[in-house]
């Protein structure tokens, strides 16, 4: 017996949920990727899209009524009776379960989502040298750009599918008057058929699992440094690694991580002390011997040997024999900058477009984390 006349309990609590939950968390995360600084919200609440996108493919299989997989409509006849139904009749009965259109889309969402996050995770460890995957920095990161593309066309892919089902949705609450938007609200459907039930066994599984996945995000938001956000790129500390660039560079400038420029732009610096960006730097400043030490440290550390991701995408903007004797020259500097007020680098706290130190917490020690970035106030 149904427990309201004329209408049939379709979804359970714990999976009206859950449905949120990817939903909220996939567009929280859609809109979190359009702000770097907020590298490390995205990440946690794609953690939290991952997580329960592997909890609906298990309740497809061991869900309660209309929920499982078998009970979708996936007979492309059905699909294509389905749209020419809605057009001819505007008071056509709904099914209780899913419709053709919507067991499609649950199978979108479930197989192009989970190549988002797995694409993302990979991303992430491969770009960043951050998360589970970091090991794969080393070795790949000439992928990241690869990697990048296909993470956010995917997105993108996804995006479109959602905002199309949103607008079924609305032509079915507003044109053909079935209720659907409060069916994922209150989890009763205008239809025919018997009331969903689940198991006490089943919805307290169900909560444990909302409840490891919040746990698993309050985590990754709290604990910058954890598990599943770890970076490979340690701090350094140039004095250590090098005293005599720390000491003898550091007495004029404060002194920039050696993976800011091919080995070509250090050549270039150090054997044209004698302009040094309107400066003369005698042998009285810095010794012969010194300045073979210095290039020697900044060559076998320039951007071509570094997988960091400032480094790979500065080489991939140049030309074949472009030398630039600052990064603020090149355009992928000009390109990462282009959306950064012209004021602000001419504000009190920045002053000039090669003080990097201004936006970017830890850069002394080169570090470029996405969510360290702080641009003043112009």
């Amino acid at each position: 017996m149904n427990r309201k006349q004329g209408k049939v309990f379709v979804w359970p609590i714990c999976t009206r949920i859950i449905h949120w939950i990817i939903a909220l968390s996939f567009i929280a995360s859609f809109v979190s990727s359009l702000n770097k600084t907020y590298l490390h919200y995205h990440v946690a609440f794609g953690w939290i899209f991952g997580v329960m996108l592997i909890y609906r493919i298990i309740w497809g299989f061991v869900g309660p009524r209309y929920a499982t997989f078998d009970t979708f409509k996936l007979d492309l006849k059905d699909l294509q009776w389905y749209f020419k139904e809605k057009v001819i009749n505007r008071w056509r009965k709904i099914p209780a379960g899913h419709n053709p259109a919507s067991s499609w889309y649950t199978l979108i969402v479930l197989f192009f989502g989970s190549f988002i996050v797995i694409s993302g995770l990979l991303l992430y460890g491969v770009q960043e040298g951050s998360g589970i995957f970091a090991f794969l920095n080393k070795e790949h990161y000439v992928h990241m750009i690869t990697l990048f593309d296909v993470h956010l066309y995917l997105s993108y892919f996804l995006g479109i599918w959602a905002c199309i089902h949103i607008i079924g949705v609305l032509i079915e609450q507003f044109y053909h008057k079935t209720n659907m938007v409060f069916a994922m609200i209150t989890g009763y459907k205008k239809a025919e058929g018997k009331d969903s039930n689940i198991s006490k066994f089943s919805n307290i599984v169900s909560y444990i699992f909302i409840l490891v996945t919040f746990s698993i995000f309050i985590y990754i938001v709290v604990t910058y440094d954890n598990i599943v956000t770890r970076s490979i790129f340690s701090p350094v500390d140039f004095e250590q690694e090098h005293k005599t660039y720390y000491t003898d560079c550091g007495d004029c400038h404060k002194t920039y991580p050696p993976f800011m420029l091919p080995k070509r732009s250090w050549e270039r610096i150090m054997h044209n002390l004698d302009n040094h960006f309107g400066e003369e730097i005698t042998e009285a400043n810095i010794s012969k011997q010194a300045r073979i030490s210095i290039l020697n440290f900044l060559t076998n550390n320039c951007a071509e040997q570094s997988s960091n991701k400032i480094a790979f995408k500065l080489i991939n903007s140049l030309d074949k024999n472009e030398a630039p004797k600052s990064i603020t020259k090149t355009y992928y500097w000009r390109k990462a900058h282009e959306n950064i007020d012209p004021a602000v680098f001419k504000s009190k706290e920045v002053e000039d477009r090669a003080n990097c130190w201004a936006c970017h917490e830890g850069f002394e020690n080169g570090i470029f984390d996405n969510d360290k970035i702080s641009i003043p106030t112009k």
